[in-house]
């Protein structure tokens, strides 16, 4: 009987005599092949999905790589070429190219932000960020810690001072800051913790939310320059607090949750300060003792598990469409992963190669797991979606859905290649050209896209929540129905000029799904322009309209 176990053994022999991977099978192997190995193990002998087609794995890795659906010619150039390595190279040259710097842009904007709003120094410094490959770490520190001073990063600023907003007359809400800085960065939610120990989850105290906010109720939002900025106060003393539960008071400095507090020096009385704050300019000075720098380095330090193991959960839910600790910020004894061991691997290796974000995702799309199909066996039980024993299927984000739009339209083009040394093309939300959509109608319908198809601010995004606003956008929209309309080069110019069926089908198919027509769907296809009659434009319309619309147009399989 061929057990799972003897199939992976098998595997693995079959590689070694090709030369793909080392004969000893341990940390030696790619990184690929040894998470591949902890996710068999766990399947047992589940029966999983065989490996994706050409087709279902080329749309999912455009999607997940630089944001938008291949267009026909991306498309039929891969499925013709044989190489054995075909998917390696794609995936390395998607990596290597200036849509995946936006796309990066455009997903960490997203997580980090939670549509709360955009500046153009923030698109910037990500978008800068990304194309040179800056280490996670490092960015993490940059956003926790800004150098106003520094014009290359200071607009990693605005993830803290869009957060040190007010609104009317409420206060600025530095509960919610303390809570999103532990939820993003460390994958803790401890917002409960702000007036008592968690009363669900015993390693979540009081006190550690008060240890970081007392680093953030310190801080406030400059308005003496028009980048992102943030002030400090002086701080020269431990916060108090106490238990609605428990009328003891307490105290806690400057303290990363699992970290040593931070001690917090005494000065004399003008010493404070490295450079004095001008009361001219409103220039709030540089302290000598920073808390926010302080912060910085604990949040990131490499001896920081909670930080490593976030940062490789979230970018394993980006790419499998599931974290392995689920939800994301619910890091704790009591929701442990699905995989402990895998993300031991994850978080340890991250953390050896620097926090580089681009070498996991790679390792992390090589594997066998990222590049099932969607699709199990007919006689095959569903298994939780916990396993990976199949493609989890994942809704497009706004961004995605608006790129893969104009591309499966054909109202846009794939763009030429961009030096990373080019800074107009910094916060370029483009991922193409075209005489049929200028920039500022270009901008213009981005926005509409991403009023009907975002979560409202301040929510994370992650499940397909279908919407009315969606739908009735879809339907009713005189700009999104434009693109429905021929015009110089695009889609439904091309199908006006075919006869065939067969061959509208095609064409429909390849430019919108990505893949060939059932034989079930050419002649429903054949069927509607055969009832349409003498309205063949109307119909094609028609047919284009119901393919963007579907479901599986709006998730990654």
């Amino acid at each position: 009987m061929l057990t799972r176990s003897r199939i992976v053994g098998w595997t693995v022999l079959s590689l070694v005599c090709l030369g793909l991977v080392n004969r000893s099978f341990g940390s030696d192997e790619p990184l690929a092949v040894r998470v591949d190995a902890l996710i068999e193990v766990k399947l047992g002998e589940l029966t999983s999905a065989g490996p994706s087609d050409d087709a279902e794995f080329l749309r999912r890795v455009f999607l997940d790589l630089i944001g938008r659906i291949p267009i026909v010619t991306e498309a039929r150039e891969f499925w013709a070429d044989s190489a054995a390595d075909k998917r390696a190279k794609l995936i390395d040259r998607l990596l290597g190219g200036d849509e995946f710097s936006r796309r990066m842009t455009e997903l960490m904007h997203v997580h980090l932000m939670e549509r709360r709003g955009e500046h153009p120094e923030w698109l910037a410094y990500l978008k800068a960020s990304f194309q040179q490959n800056k280490p996670w770490d490092q960015m993490c520190r940059e956003m926790l810690s800004p150098d106003s001073k520094n014009e290359q990063t200071r607009g990693a600023g605005f993830f803290l001072s869009k957060r040190l907003e007010n609104y009317g007359q409420n206060p600025v809400d530095h509960a919610t800051l303390t809570r999103d800085v532990s939820r993003l960065m460390l994958g803790m939610d401890l917002q409960c913790c702000q007036c008592h120990d968690h009363l669900f989850i015993k390693e979540y105290k009081q006190a550690d939310f008060q240890g970081l906010f007392t680093v953030f109720v310190n801080t406030s939002l400059r308005n003496d320059v028009k980048f992102p900025a943030v002030g400090e106060k002086l701080m020269s003393k431990k916060i108090e607090f106490q238990s609605v539960f428990n009328p003891e008071k307490k105290s806690v400095g400057p303290r990363v949750p699992g970290r040593t507090e931070i001690a917090i020096p005494e000065f004399a009385k003008g010493e404070e300060y490295l450079e004095l704050p001008d009361a001219k300019t409103k220039e709030p000075g540089r302290l000598k003792f920073s808390p926010l720098a302080h912060l910085a380095v604990e949040v990131t330090s490499s001896e920081n598990v909670a930080f490593s193991r976030n940062i490789a959960n979230r970018m394993w839910f980006v790419v499998m469409g599931r974290g392995l600790v689920h939800p994301l910020d619910m890091h704790h004894a009591e929701n442990p992963p699905s995989h402990p061991e895998l993300l031991e691997l994850l978080a340890r290796e991250l953390s050896e190669q620097k926090f580089d974000l681009k070498w996991l995702i790679r390792e992390l799309l090589l594997t066998k797991t990222y590049q099932r199909s969607s699709v199990l066996p007919a006689d095959a039980a569903a298994p939780l979606a916990e396993r990976f024993a199949v493609a989890l299927e994942k809704p497009l984000s706004a961004e995605q859905l608006f790129l893969s739009t104009l591309h499966a339209t054909g109202n846009i083009e794939p763009a030429k290649p961009v030096a990373s040394s080019d800074t107009t093309a910094a916060t370029d939300t483009r991922s193409g050209q075209s005489p049929n959509l200028p920039d500022a109608k270009f901008d213009a319908l981005r926005q509409k896209f991403l009023k009907a198809f975002a979560n409202p601010p301040m929510e994370p995004e992650g499940e397909f929540a279908p919407s009315l606003r969606a739908a009735l956008y879809l339907m009713n929209d005189p700009d999104m129905l434009k693109l429905l309309e021929p015009q110089p080069g695009n889609l439904m110019t091309r199908l006006k000029d075919l006869s065939a069926a067969d061959q509208i089908a095609d064409e429909l198919y390849f430019n919108i799904l990505s893949r060939r027509p059932t034989t079930e769907e050419v002649p429903e296809v054949a069927d509607q322009l055969q009832r349409a009659g003498d309205k063949k434009e109307i119909a094609l319309k028609h047919l284009a309209w119901a393919l963007l619309a579907s479901t599986e147009f709006c998730l990654n399989h």
